[in-house]
């Protein structure tokens, strides 16, 4: 008998397929923490359609959800103008899984505790489909960027620049 590999369902995936949003799960095996950049490598998805989620805490205590590339590094200047903060600065590791529920590496702007106000880089816009964390580590899930604004309620800017 062919034992069948059993997919991992995330909060994530329950939510998309709760809105009838298409998307497709890339598993991989991974046992820690990697980056972004080496997720893409093990899982083939294009560097440049490839998204990270990070977590910030403005001036005011509020938590953000930024989605930007993965080669790419957040302007938190920028990134605070687009929340309406005066500042916004990364929330220390440590506090991830506390904020998010999530741990490092898996992530993803589906599915956190809350619904942060989210910002996705305008990048996402020039692709049908971008690659995020499907809310662990070993899963990407590749989805469309405006199903996943409409989702987060999330809005597109540059905020890398």
């Amino acid at each position: 008998m062919e034992m069948k590999k059993m997919e991992i369902k995330t909060n994530a995936m329950r939510i998309l397929e709760r809105n009838k949003i298409p998307y497709e799960a890339i598993q991989y095996e991974c046992e820690e923490f990697i980056d972004g950049l080496h997720t893409a490598q093990i899982t083939g998805a294009p560097v440049e359609q490839s998204f990270k989620t990070l977590v910030v805490q403005g001036k005011s205590r509020d938590y953000y959800v930024l989605v930007i590339p993965i080669a790419e590094e957040v302007n938190l200047k920028t990134a605070a103008k687009a929340v309406g903060e005066k500042s916004v600065e990364m929330i220390h590791v440590k506090d991830i899984t506390k904020v998010t529920g999530y741990v490092r590496g898996g992530c993803s702007p589906l599915g956190m505790k809350k619904l942060y106000p989210t910002v996705i880089h305008e990048s996402a816009l020039n692709f049908p489909e971008i690659y995020i964390s499907g809310g662990r580590i070993g899963t990407t899930l590749k989805m469309n960027p405006e199903k996943l604004a409409e989702v987060v309620k999330g809005k597109f800017c540059n905020i890398i620049a």
